[in-house]
């Protein structure tokens, strides 16, 4: 079986060299550049299955070299690795492409579940899913991570659409939020249940052309989802 490869972009030189011997450690493969102005030309010649990028670096911050990376492979998994929390934070991140965020500090087993469970989730076949969702007046083209209102098509991130699709799934009926937690992150610890959040107000966003949609929070339960 060939080692997962990893692109690694971390500017303090002891948590990388950690992190780089502890991954290769426990068999991936990984490579690891310290400054944002390197991270484009180490993402084309390693060719990597996952990239985890810190967000404050020389030169590029993580955010810009997720939108490069984007641009060039459009369903690259992308865990930014940061301090950042707040709530603009994690919005900026999704906007550019990110599908995760692991608070520093954190642990190695942490970081690993993280790195597995995006690359099962974005490796799913396509042939699994129904193709084309309609939601209202919306067309969810599931495989294509597409939503489309009329004449606009908008490109949604792997974890929008993973959410869109369990809330599709179970339309008018309430899915509690530990099952998506669990479906989509593989935890429901509460730094993804801030994840979520934001998510879910971004698909309401999204949604807004069609007053007949709503996602409804069931407080201490979950999400109702109304929908034709």
């Amino acid at each position: 079986m060939s080692k997962i490869k990893i692109l690694y972009v971390e500017d303090e030189p002891f948590l990388g060299r950690i992190v780089k011997e502890s991954l290769e450690s426990r068999n991936y493969e990984v490579t690891m550049v310290t400054d944002g102005k390197d991270a484009q030309r180490a993402f084309e010649l390693s060719q990597p299955d996952i990239c985890v990028l810190d967000i404050m670096l020389p030169y590029k911050d993580g955010y810009a070299i997720a939108e490069s990376i984007r641009k060039a492979h459009a369903g690259m998994p992308i865990i930014f690795v940061t301090a950042k929390t707040q709530t603009n934070d994690l919005l900026k991140g999704f906007e550019v492409g990110g599908n995760d965020y692991l608070k520093k500090p954190f642990s190695m087993k942490e970081l690993i579940v993280r790195v597995n469970n995006l690359l099962k989730l974005t490796r799913q076949p396509a042939k699994a899913k129904q193709e084309v969702v309609m939601l209202g007046k919306y067309e969810f083209h599931v495989s294509r991570y597409e939503l489309k209102f009329q004449d606009t098509v908008r490109k949604l991130s792997h974890r929008e659409a993973s959410l869109l699709q369990i809330l599709s799934e179970h339309k008018n009926v309430t899915v509690s939020r530990k099952d998506v937690l669990m479906h989509i992150w593989g935890d429901d610890s509460f730094f993804n249940s801030r994840n979520l959040d934001v998510y879910v107000t971004k698909l309401r966003d999204y949604l807004e052309g069609d007053p007949s949609i709503e996602i409804i929070t069931i407080k201490g339960v979950g999400y109702h989802f109304v929908t034709q």
